[in-house]
């Protein structure tokens, strides 16, 4: 990838201060991935990169929260249909895990912002598949680089990323 826009993407998101992380540490540093998404021309820069790693598909799964304004993007760019998969299945309506369109006997593309272990895609993945998607691969805006990529493909699931860890610390050299 491009490090001009690696380094835009780091420029937007990385932060200084005094921030508790989510495993309580404490940090200098943070990369608030929110910022790329709610700043349009880099968001749709950002999407349209992403575009470029799509295989073959018939629906664009936009994960809850940081996937759903790429795969929204991503439809906007490509045509394709877009779903939006929520973390856990609300328990009242229609009591879906993914809103939108069908799944069933379709091939889906799960598109996340940031992967780091992969964790919550793995989730994620299994309830498609329990619902009849085809599921074989995950587009991501920015791959951590912290096991996402092998933890995936214990599931059979390829891990295709617009940019990584190593792109946005290059992008600093140059």
């Amino acid at each position: 990838m491009s490090h001009p826009l690696a380094r835009r993407v780091y420029d937007t998101c990385h932060l200084t201060g005094r921030f508790r992380l989510r495993s309580g540490q404490v940090s200098a540093e943070y990369f608030d991935k929110y910022l790329f998404e709610g700043e349009p021309s880099l968001l749709r820069e950002v999407a349209e990169a992403m575009v470029d790693l799509l295989p073959e598909c018939d629906v664009l799964a936009g994960m809850e929260l940081g996937g759903i304004p790429l795969a929204t993007v991503m439809s906007q760019l490509t045509g394709l249909p877009t779903v939006f998969v929520r973390k856990h299945a609300k328990e009242y309506g229609t009591s879906k895990v993914a809103e939108g369109g069908p799944v069933h006997g379709r091939r889906v593309v799960l598109i996340e912002d940031v992967v780091t272990t992969g964790g919550a895609l793995l989730a994620s993945c299994g309830q498609l598949r329990a619902i009849g998607a085809q599921v074989d691969t995950v587009v991501c805006a920015i791959d951590r680089e912290q096991g996402g990529p092998k933890n995936l493909a214990a599931e059979a699931l390829q891990l295709r990323a617009a940019l990584t860890r190593r792109d946005l610390e290059a992008s600093l050299t140059k």
